[in-house]
């Protein structure tokens, strides 16, 4: 095995225990329980999770995905967030190395993973992330070469003024609420991580993909327009996608427009 290999693996590992964490936050937050104590337990039987039955993925499959106490089936979100961050750490350190932007992006997408899988079971996305992520990512780019905190501010409010807009305008037209607080501040929180190029991309990825699986899911479970579907984890999905093809899929876009040559 070589030595690049090597630490790929074990940036895979390192996500994978830290995705054993964003599982603690993602069924506690919610809850406004603490992240801290108790340890983590099985919620039926309270049996108190050893530490050999907390390895990411290995207990799961060990355990056959059922408690050691009292044969409670475990949710499969465990193991697939533990996989999910593992291999979203591994990508970012084949992409930037042992660098400051690769811990910065590494807790810009351990906070989407919460915030997606909190979206998708509660339709919430919680503040205590999102506040809190916008200040880290703007303190961040005072730090990070070629970012700068220009680009991060701009990001800011280019990210949570567009949504905001688009609410009132919505709100405005039809009386009704069609996009949440939650949503707005997560856009606020990728434009001060990614700056304010991003957020284009972003909004645009996002609302197309989202189109397109809402409407399928309408379809098939032959709902109306009045389905509630969570954006959040559209808009982490149009954040991943710009931080790894995003550039790539712009200058092919405006290749094809005639925009962008060479």
């Amino acid at each position: 095995m070589t030595p690049d290999l090597i630490y790929l693996v074990l940036a895979f590992i390192f996500g994978t225990l830290v995705g054993s964490f964003l599982n603690v936050c993602i069924c506690r937050l919610p809850k406004d329980e603490s992240i801290v104590s108790p340890p983590s337990h099985c919620p039926v039987c309270s049996y108190q999770i050893r530490w050999y039955d907390n390895i990411p993925l290995l207990s799961y499959l060990l355990l056959r995905g059922k408690c050691r106490g009292c044969g409670t089936g475990i949710s499969i979100q465990y193991p697939l967030v533990e996989l999910l961050n593992g291999i979203l750490t591994m990508l970012l350190f084949f992409r930037f190395g042992p660098t400051l932007l690769f811990a910065t992006l590494f807790l810009f997408c351990s906070a989407l993973v919460v915030i997606t899988f909190i979206d998708i079971e509660h339709q919430i996305i919680p503040d205590e992330i999102s506040l809190p992520g916008i200040v880290v990512g703007f303190a961040l780019s005072f730090f990070l070469q070629g970012h700068g905190w220009l680009n991060s501010l701009l990001g800011i409010l280019l990210g949570g003024g567009s949504l905001l807009l688009v609410a009132y305008s919505y709100q405005r037209l039809t009386g009704k609420e069609g996009m949440g607080g939650g949503d707005i501040k997560l856009l606020a929180m990728m434009g001060a991580f990614l700056g304010w190029k991003a957020v284009p991309f972003i909004i645009f990825a996002s609302s197309l993909i989202g189109s397109v699986v809402g409407v399928s899911i309408m379809l098939l479970q032959k709902k109306d327009s009045k389905l509630a579907i969570p954006f959040g984890p559209y808009l982490a999905l149009g954040a991943v996608l710009y931080l790894f093809y995003g550039k790539a899929l712009i200058r092919w876009y405006l290749g094809l427009s005639g925009f962008y040559q060479g």
